[in-house]
């Protein structure tokens, strides 16, 4: 929870507030952070006693990309679920008063964003001192939000050309391992288990690292 909207009306809006909370899978998720804690402490184990050192280091650094990566995702869900439960409130709210339902003083909502909070806030004491209708502050809000959302998912349709290309990228060493086996030659074996094949492992894997967080960072 974010913030909280001032001057939510009472009555049916409310009621269908505290049913999109209570959609929402609270109890999923309920701790990530030391799932994929545990989950990166298993891979690395599985791969120091099935491949040794270099092959724990592989495991790790892979699957706490992997981790991170459904983090980030999990969280931009919670975000656009809450911060679409907002938008529905603010638009419950504007057909309220139009309505002539009078506002009560304060209910907690969740909210993707503390601007949307400022803003409502500020409906009302803008309301009462210049006699400013709020059903159509509450509206423009809404618009200006809507607004700013279509524009954050044109740019990230316009970056997942460049995330797809950083992940084909990082996939190639893989075609390249399953290449050596096809002509006959053992490169698993080279990269885990001699220094030459160690430090060009580890450095690919440095390498690889550093270059999808920079995507990622370009993309952002």
């Amino acid at each position: 929870m974010n913030g909280a909207l001032v001057g939510w009306p009472a009555g049916d809006a409310r009621e269908r507030l505290r049913r999109r909370r209570w959609c929402l899978p609270a109890g999923l998720f309920a701790r990530p952070r030391r799932t994929v804690v545990v989950a990166v402490g298993a891979v690395t184990g599985l791969g120091l006693l099935g491949g040794g050192p270099v092959a724990a280091v592989i495991g790790a650094a892979y699957s706490a990309l992997a981790g991170r990566a459904l983090l980030r995702r999990s969280a931009r869900r919670r975000d656009g679920a809450s911060r679409a439960a907002a938008l529905d409130g603010l638009s419950a709210l504007a057909a309220d008063l139009r309505a002539g339902l009078p506002p009560v003083a304060q209910i907690a909502a969740p909210l993707s964003s503390d601007r949307i909070a400022r803003l409502t806030s500020s409906v009302w004491r803008l309301a009462e001192r210049t006699g400013a209708p709020a059903a159509d502050l509450v509206e423009r809000i809404e618009a200006d939000a809507r607004a700013a959302d279509r524009a954050a998912a044109k740019a990230s349709a316009q970056a997942a050309g460049a995330q797809a290309t950083a992940l084909l990228l990082a996939g190639l060493p893989l075609g390249g391992i399953g290449l050596g086996r096809a002509i006959g030659a053992d490169p698993v074996a080279v990269l885990l288990h001699t220094p030459i094949g160690a430090a060009c492992a580890i450095g690919a894997i440095t390498l690889q690292c550093g270059g999808l967080l920079w995507a990622e960072r370009l993309a952002r």
